[in-house]
C-alpha cells in the first residue's frame, strides 16, 4: 500500500498489541483505530479487532469513503454514539454500509475523534453490543475523558513507530505531507463539475476538449479511490479538496 503510513508488519503488530492492552481496563471491547489523511483521503491506516473478513472488503472497497461514521468525524472533535441511523447530511442517508456490516454485528458503537498534527483524522471506534458484554456502553462513557487521552497515546505510537522505522521515508512523508492531492488541472475539471457544470462547458471553460476533461476526472477518481465522477465530487466537496477557481 502506498500511503504515509508504514506497511510494515511488525510495527502494525506493535501497535496493535498495545492497543489491546490499553483495552483490557475498559472491557476489551472490539475496536477499530483508523487514521486518514485528511488531504489525501486514500491514505489510510486501519488496526482492527473486527474480523479479518470484514477489514478486508472494507479495505478492498474503499469504504472509508462512504462510511458515514468517519465522515461525521471529520466534522466533529469530541466523541460521538452511533448505530445505523447515524445520519451524514440532513439530506443523505447512508445505509449500504450497515446493511453489510451488520453480518459481523458492527451495528451500535462510539467514536472518539483526534485531528492530530500531521493532517490526519485519526479515530478509535468501539463496538457495543449490550448482548456480548454487559455495560460496556456505560463504561465507555463513564471513561471517555481517559478513552480519548487513550486515543491520543495511540496516535502519538503511531506517529512514533513510524518515525523510528525510517527516519528518511519520515521526512519524505513529512515533507509532502500538505502536498495537494490534484494537480491544478485536476483541481480546475473537479471544481467546475462541482458547481453543477457539464463537460462540455467544463472543456469550453478551460479551452480543452470534451476527452481531456473525462481524462482529468478519471484521473481524480482514482486518486480518491471512490468508483465515479458524482462520488469524487462529493468527496471533494465533503472533505474540502477542492480549491475555487479565481478566474
Amino acid at each position: 500500500m502506498s500511503s504515509l503510513f508504514t506497511d510494515n508488519a511488525i510495527i502494525t503488530e506493535t501497535l496493535r498489541d498495545y492497543i489491546d492492552r490499553k483495552l483490557v481496563a475498559y472491557g476489551s471491547p472490539e475496536y477499530a483505530y483508523t487514521v486518514v489523511h485528511k488531504k489525501n483521503p486514500s491514505n489510510i491506516l486501519i488496526i482492527s479487532s473486527y474480523p479479518d473478513e470484514w477489514v478486508d472488503i472494507y479495505r478492498a472497497s474503499n469504504l472509508h469513503h462512504i462510511d458515514p461514521v468517519v465522515l461525521t468525524a471529520f466534522r466533529r472533535t469530541s466523541p460521538f454514539s452511533w448505530d445505523e441511523n447515524i445520519t451524514l447530511m440532513s439530506d443523505l442517508k447512508l445505509t449500504k454500509i450497515f446493511s453489510m456490516s451488520k453480518k459481523y454485528n458492527i451495528v451500535n458503537g462510539y467514536t472518539f475523534v483526534l485531528h492530530d498534527h500531521m493532517n490526519n483524522l485519526a479515530l478509535l471506534s468501539l463496538i457495543i453490543d449490550n448482548n456480548v458484554k454487559e455495560g460496556l456502553e456505560d463504561n465507555v462513557v463513564a471513561n471517555r475523558n481517559a478513552l480519548q487521552m487513550l486515543l491520543i497515546e495511540i496516535n502519538e505510537q503511531m506517529h512514533m513507530l513510524n518515525r523510528d522505522a525510517s527516519p528518511a521515508r519520515q521526512s519524505q512523508r513529512e515533507a509532502g505531507a500538505d502536498k495537494a492531492i490534484f494537480s491544478p488541472r485536476e483541481n480546475e475539471i473537479l471544481y467546475w463539475a462541482s458547481m453543477g457544470k457539464t463537460y462540455a462547458e467544463i472543456a469550453v471553460i478551460a479551452g480543452i476538449s470534451t476527452r481531456t476533461v473525462k481524462f482529468h476526472m478519471g484521473n481524480v477518481v482514482s486518486k480518491l479511490g471512490v468508483n465515479n465522477a458524482r462520488q469524487a465530487i462529493r468527496l471533494g466537496v465533503e472533505l474540502e479538496l477542492i480549491k475555487p477557481e479565481l478566474s
